[in-house]
C-alpha cells in the first residue's frame, strides 16, 4: 500500500472513532438514578398457616408448659388433618374403656341378642369400688335394671357397678376384646374389669368386702409404701386397659361416622355422652360459645401427689357442624388436681378458638400482606 492509501486509511479510522465518541458521550455522562427512583420492592407474599399448624402450635406450647405424660390427639372429622402428641403411646384408659362396653353391648343390640328394655339384677356380691351410684338401690334383694339404664349410669355417671354388669351381660372382658378386634380398632384395648384393674393396680387382691364401707382405701393404706408403688409403676408400665391417643380419637371418629354401630344405635351413644355429668372441670369447661361436646372422662388412682390415669375423650361439635374427635390422656403427674383440669380445659379452648379464627378468615384473601403495607 502507498503513501497516499495508508493516509486514506488512518483518516477513516480516525474518523470512526470520532463518530463512535459522539454517541457513547451522552451515555456515559447519563447519571445513574439514585435507588428512591426505583419502585419499592416488597417482600413476597406468605400463604396464611393453615388451621392444622395453628392448632399444632397451640397445643404443643400448652403440653411442653405441663409437668406430666401427656398423650393427645385431634382430628377434623371432614378434613384429611390430625395433630399428634405421644400419639401413639399406650397410656391407661381407666373410665374412658367405658366406651368399648357400650359399643360392644350395642352392637348386640344392632344384632337382634340383646334388647335395651331387657332387665339384669345387680346384687351385693356384684358391686364394684370407687364410683358407684347404683349401689345406694342395691338391697338384699338386689336391685334389677334395663341395659338401657345401666349405659345410662356406665356413660353419664361413670357407675363402675353399672359397666361391670354389663360386661358380666356379654359374657366378660374378653367378648369386650372380641369386639375391638372385629372392629379393627387398633391402637384400643380392654382390660380385666373394674375390680380386678383397680385392685391389682393398687398391689392387692380382689374381695367382695372391698365394695363396701372404706375398706377398700383402708386395706391400700395399710400396705408397706413399696408395694403400692411397685405395683402402680407395674401398671403404668404396661396397662391392661392400655390405648394411644390415636387409637381411642380415630375410634371415635368411626363411630360418630356411623362404621361401628347401626344409625339408632350411634344416636343413642353419642347422646348418652353428650349427656355425661363427670369432668366439668376437664374438657367441657374450655368449649367456645355455641359448642357441645361428647365425651367420656377416667382417672386413675392417686399415691401420694402422684396421680395416674387423669383423662378425658371425645367429640367436640361446633356450631356450624364441624366436628373435631379428641383424645387427651395424662399417664402420671405430680401436678395438683387444679393444673390436672386447666390442660384439659386448654385443650378444648385452643381447638375452640383456633377453629373459629380460621373459619373467620376463610371471607379473606389467602395471602398475608407484606411488612410495611398500608
Amino acid at each position: 500500500m502507498g503513501r497516499t492509501g495508508a493516509s486514506f486509511g488512518l483518516k477513516l479510522g480516525l474518523g470512526l472513532l470520532v463518530a463512535l465518541g459522539a454517541i457513547l458521550a451522552p451515555i456515559a455522562n447519563r447519571q445513574t438514578p439514585e435507588p428512591e427512583h426505583f419502585p419499592r420492592l416488597t417482600a413476597l407474599p406468605q400463604l396464611a398457616p393453615s388451621e392444622q399448624d395453628r392448632l399444632k402450635s397451640r397445643l404443643e406450647a400448652i403440653v411442653q408448659g405441663f409437668d406430666g405424660e401427656v398423650g393427645l390427639f385431634v382430628r377434623r372429622l371432614d378434613q384429611p388433618w390430625s395433630v399428634s402428641i405421644n400419639g401413639d403411646v399406650v397410656m391407661p384408659q381407666q373410665s374412658v374403656s367405658k366406651l368399648w362396653v357400650v359399643m360392644a353391648v350395642l352392637s348386640l343390640v344392632d344384632r337382634g341378642e340383646i334388647s335395651l328394655d331387657e332387665t339384669v339384677t345387680v346384687r351385693r356380691e356384684d358391686l364394684s369400688v370407687f364410683h358407684q351410684p347404683i349401689r345406694a338401690f342395691v338391697g338384699e334383694a338386689g336391685y334389677t335394671v334395663s341395659i338401657r339404664r345401666l349405659i345410662s349410669g356406665a356413660l353419664q355417671q361413670s357407675d363402675n357397678a353399672a359397666n361391670d354388669a354389663l360386661v358380666r351381660r356379654l359374657g366378660g372382658p374378653f367378648a369386650v376384646q372380641v369386639a375391638l378386634v372385629g372392629r379393627n380398632l387398633e391402637g384400643v384395648r380392654f382390660g380385666p374389669g373394674e375390680r380386678d384393674l383397680q385392685t391389682r393396680a393398687a398391689g392387692l387382691t380382689w374381695k367382695p368386702d372391698y365394695s363396701f364401707d372404706r375398706t377398700f382405701w383402708e386395706e391400700r393404706e395399710a400396705l408397706p409404701l413399696q408395694v403400692r408403688r411397685t405395683a402402680l409403676e407395674a401398671y403404668l408400665a404396661d396397662p391392661p386397659d392400655g390405648a394411644t391417643p390415636r387409637g381411642v380419637a380415630e375410634a371415635l371418629v368411626r363411630l360418630k361416622q356411623g362404621q361401628l354401630l347401626s344409625e339408632s344405635s350411634t344416636e343413642f351413644m353419642l347422646a348418652q355422652m353428650e349427656q355425661s355429668v363427670t369432668g366439668q372441670g376437664r374438657l367441657r369447661s374450655g368449649l367456645g360459645p355455641g359448642w357441645r361436646l361428647a365425651h367420656k372422662t377416667g382417672t386413675g388412682q392417686v399415691m401420694g401427689a402422684l396421680a395416674t390415669g387423669y383423662n378425658d375423650v371425645g367429640l367436640l361439635l361446633a356450631p356450624d357442624g364441624r366436628v373435631y374427635s379428641v383424645a387427651v390422656l395424662i399417664a402420671r403427674t405430680r401436678r395438683p388436681l387444679s393444673e390436672r383440669q386447666a390442660l384439659l380445659a386448654a385443650v378444648a379452648r385452643a381447638i375452640c378458638d383456633t377453629a373459629t379464627d380460621y373459619q373467620a378468615e376463610q371471607g379473606r384473601p389467602q395471602f398475608l400482606r407484606s411488612a410495611g403495607e398500608d
